[in-house]
């Protein structure tokens, strides 16, 4: 890669998010490393302060505060597990108190709810434990989910498995037979959305992409040895291409649908760095980890295609029903995407959180948009994230 490009295409070039989609659809040690579990030491710049507040709508100092708590909670979020035990029902940032809170079920000891609540997270009565919910979940993974039929996940808050159906689907006879086991399996509710999630594919443009068959994708996170990005932008050609069209490297492997995601090694005068690309919205973006920030988090993305815009967490562990398969363990956003924005990443704060799969919307409108977790492609190939 031409130095004369190392803040823009360097930079991109191992970690501004993938940005591309494949043309059908939207790395390296495990999160348990040092560097994933250390607090992050700047999580905020000035031009991220100025993004949150335009995307959340929020004052700087707003932003401030709620970067701080949710850092706060993230880190209090596994020990807050723990004290749980048998009877988590699951957990979530909550943004009007500013806290983490923990479900608890009604068997729980009063010595479960102290320990739950001296991590400094809150306490909510469920009905559910996550293991019942997660229980449920996997029984509907084994069922063939009709088109109608758009996503499902566990919400803690809920205590419920939310089956996300198309409106204009409902009453297909395929979806209502859907339905019938999804109620059976569990606890389940029903939500209806407007349209059916998509891949972000897209044509060959300009930007800061890589290039792969006749596809463009984006890179999301830098690795020792490579990057990664979506599954769906491998189009099993084999080499891969950069910004200027020179060579970079190949998938080394890649999983769509079941999984969405991939790794590439890199050469040819490429190399990675642990930074993503603030597309001159915000400063580009130091990684220092890949601690998991809770639902209910702030968390913002980067592509190629729209380039940097933030929302909030509102899913974890959804699987979501692509025309190409289902895609399982996927975390949904509110955060915008369009065709292009295929392997970019999602960072909170200074942690990488996973690379952009596909949603549904835009960014004119707005929208909903899937990543897939950035330890689970760690673990997965026994990579390690490059980290500053």
């Amino acid at each position: 890669m031409r130095r004369t490009r190392l803040t823009h295409a360097a930079l991109a070039v191992l970690l501004t998010l993938g940005a591309g989609f494949a043309a059908g659809t939207a790395p390296v040690s495990a999160a348990t490393s040092s560097d994933s579990a250390r607090p992050a030491k700047a999580p905020a710049s000035a031009g991220l302060l100025t993004a949150m507040q335009h995307d959340l709508h929020l004052t700087k100092a707003q932003a401030e505060r709620r970067l701080a708590a949710e850092q706060r909670a993230t880190a209090a979020e596994p020990k807050a597990r723990k004290a749980a035990g048998s009877s988590l029902g699951g957990t979530w940032y909550d943004d009007a108190a500013g806290t983490l809170t923990v479900g608890l079920t009604p068997d729980a000891s009063q010595a479960t709810v102290r320990a739950v609540r001296a991590t400094g997270a809150d306490v909510r009565t469920v009905a559910h434990t996550a293991r019942e919910l997660t229980a449920t979940q996997a029984r509907l993974d084994k069922l063939n989910a009709p088109a109608g039929v758009a996503s499902w996940h566990v919400d803690p808050r809920a205590s419920t498995v939310v089956v996300n159906v198309v409106a204009g689907e409902k009453a297909d006879n395929d979806v209502r037979r859907f339905m019938d086991r999804a109620h059976r399996a569990g606890p389940v509710t029903v939500r209806h959305v407007a349209t059916a999630p998509r891949t972000f594919a897209a044509g060959t443009v300009g930007g800061d992409p890589f290039y792969t068959g006749n596809v463009r994708c984006s890179i999301g996170f830098s690795v020792y040895g490579g990057f990664i990005t979506a599954g769906h932008c491998d189009q099993h050609t084999g080499a891969v291409y950069g910004w200027d069209r020179s060579y970079i490297g190949n998938f080394q492997g890649s999983s769509f649908p079941d999984n969405d995601y991939a790794w590439v090694n890199v050469g040819s005068g490429w190399w990675t760095v642990p930074v993503v690309l603030g597309w001159g919205t915000v400063s580009d973006q130091l990684v220092r980890g890949s601690s998991v920030a809770p639902v209910g988090s702030s968390i913002c993305r980067s592509g190629s295609t729209t380039h940097w815009h933030c929302g909030t967490v509102l899913a974890m562990n959804e699987t979501v029903n692509y025309s190409q398969g289902a895609v399982h363990q996927m975390t949904k956003t509110s955060v915008c995407a369009e065709p292009g924005d295929s392997g970019g990443s999602f960072i909170s704060g200074d942690q990488a959180q996973g690379v952009t799969s596909g949603g549904w919307g835009n960014c004119s409108s707005g929208g909903e948009t899937w990543f897939q977790p950035v330890n689970e492609i760690l673990n997965r190939y026994g990579l390690t994230l490059h980290t500053a």
